[in-house]
């Protein structure tokens, strides 16, 4: 659903109101990320006003809303997709190179939470926009009802995993009801969403599980048990003609080595492992813009 046409001021926040809200709704439901720039404020002459609003897509396009021509679009956009590596809300202001000269700040520069660009255009108007990124929950795919797998289900939540639990659901019977199951070792891996696959068969299907785990595209495959086991159930998926590359992305044993002894201990180890996983870009991202 994209805005065509041309509405000026504050027109286009009163306007687009209804069909950003349809299209939020619609990149939620089908899980891709998006940001969301408000114009916060405006000083002097500016095509947008406070309110407008516009949708940008993880592609760096403004599919919905407006907040100004080409003065606003570039800055927001380059704001936008920093926001997208990073997972972080902020604030851009956009100005006349007289007004960052007078501030003491460069184009691109960031002080005391804001970014600052410049404003190209001959209206010399004052722009803020805030910048909100709104990405998919991670989603956490547990093949297993162990002990260990129950406990996984119910931390997962607590730390922002949608999870969805597979296997033959005869095996589930002791989950909480509202959690979403697939019969089988399947999940989806094809929408946007980070997907982490952690495997706790407990001896009750684990070559079926490994062997569908490591067919997905999903961001990590963790194992819950011993190196021992691990190592047999790889070369047993070797012989099966699994190549080395795709065994390689089986991590086992899972969860990082806290001493966790109970099964709650041991979740709460892999959530600590996924977690670390799911920040290291962002991290990153974070630093190479400090």
């Amino acid at each position: 659903m994209k805005h065509t046409g041309t509405i000026s001021g504050s027109r286009a926040a009163a306007e687009l109101t209804g069909d950003l809200v349809d299209l939020i709704h619609q990149m939620q439901t089908s899980n891709e990320p998006f940001v969301l720039a408000t114009v916060v404020r405006t000083i002097s002459v500016t095509a947008a006003k406070a309110g407008a609003k516009a949708v940008i897509s993880s592609e760096g396009e403004i599919v919905g809303g407006w907040i100004g021509g080409g003065c606003a679009k570039s800055a927001v956009i380059k704001a936008a997709r920093t926001a997208f590596a990073d997972g972080e809300a902020r604030l851009i202001s956009i100005q006349p190179a007289d007004l960052l000269s007078e501030l003491g700040v460069e184009p691109g520069e960031e002080r005391e939470g804001v970014q600052f660009a410049k404003n190209m255009c001959p209206s010399q108007g004052t722009m803020d926009i805030f910048i909100e990124p709104v990405l998919p929950r991670p989603q956490l795919a547990i093949f297993g009802a162990s002990p260990v797998a129950l406990a996984l289900a119910i931390q997962g939540p607590t730390i922002g995993f949608d999870v969805t639990i597979c296997g033959p659901l005869e095996d589930f019977e002791g989950f909480p009801g509202e959690m979403r199951r697939n019969d089988g070792f399947n999940v989806n891996t094809s929408n946007s969403a980070d997907t982490y696959i952690v495997v706790s068969t407990q001896g009750r299907g684990d070559l079926a599980a490994l062997d569908a785990a490591i067919k997905t595209n999903a961001r990590h495959v963790g194992f819950v048990g011993s190196r021992r086991k691990i190592d047999t159930l790889k070369s047993k998926l070797k012989d099966q003609g699994i190549n080395s590359d795709a065994l390689e992305r089986i991590k086992g044993p899972a969860g990082l080595d806290l001493g966790a002894i109970t099964p709650e201990e041991i979740a709460l180890s892999i959530l600590a492992e996924l977690l670390m996983v799911r920040r290291k870009n962002q991290r990153l991202s974070r630093i190479q813009h400090v």
